[in-house]
């Protein structure tokens, strides 16, 4: 029989799941906006900002409450300490869709079509880290987080090359470089996002094996 204590931090869990999945509408969004640039989409990116802003503090709220009632130690303190990581990470990833959605509608709404370079791509892998993070902190999957830290690299790769591409081609259309530069600060968009889910799971890593990872290897042995 669960005791007391373990049956608010699973539902604290559950909590910071549903958090998650605004998050991933969040991005998913934010991309369809780019893709489609339709103003209506980036208007439902925005409109979610307030629920995750709210959860936030809820969250944040409850794990402290839980810390004060129950003082847990081992397994159960890593798991609330990797919760308010991770719940702060999550707010992090919600801004950065936000951006992507302001960025789409400030400028790239009000200007012809030019080529997204890799960002598809980016956009496709961020989507997969944050998916897949949230998925190894619910099942406590260490490594399947593994996977996710190997996804960062390419995501890595991915923005260095669009950069390049973005700098090569600004030269030969200057009248686009305000698009173009919008582009680099949507690539750095989603580079953050890949360094958000990497972040998170280091902390499952940590909730699970006891073993912080940061800055150190990839590897928990």
């Amino acid at each position: 029989m669960k005791r007391h204590s373990e049956e608010e931090i699973d539902a604290l869990k559950e909590r910071l799941l549903y958090m998650g999945s605004i998050v991933e509408e969040m991005i998913y969004l934010s991309v369809k906006s780019l893709m489609e640039r339709k103003e209506d989409i980036c208007q439902q990116v925005f409109s979610r900002e307030e629920n995750v802003n709210k959860l936030q503090m809820e969250i944040d709220e409850t794990s402290v409450r839980i810390l004060a009632l129950y003082q847990p130690e081992a397994v159960d303190l890593r798991t609330l300490m990797a919760s308010v990581k991770i719940n702060a990470e999550l707010e992090r990833i919600a801004d950065q869709a936000v951006n992507i959605a302001q960025t789409t509608h400030y400028h790239l709404l009000r200007e012809s079509p030019i080529e997204t370079m890799e960002i598809p791509q980016m956009a496709a892998i961020a989507q997969e880290m944050i998916k897949e993070s949230l998925n190894a902190f619910a099942k406590r999957d260490v490594e399947l987080a593994q996977s996710v830290l190997i996804k960062d690299e390419k995501l890595d790769v991915l923005k260095a090359k669009a950069l390049n591409e973005i700098i090569r081609i600004i030269p030969k259309h200057p009248e686009q470089t305000k698009q173009l530069v919008d582009l680099i600060l949507i690539a750095k968009n989603f580079e953050k996002i890949g360094d958000h889910a990497t972040n998170i799971v280091e902390d499952v890593i940590f909730m699970v094996v006891g073993k912080d990872i940061r800055h150190h290897s990839s590897s928990i042995q």
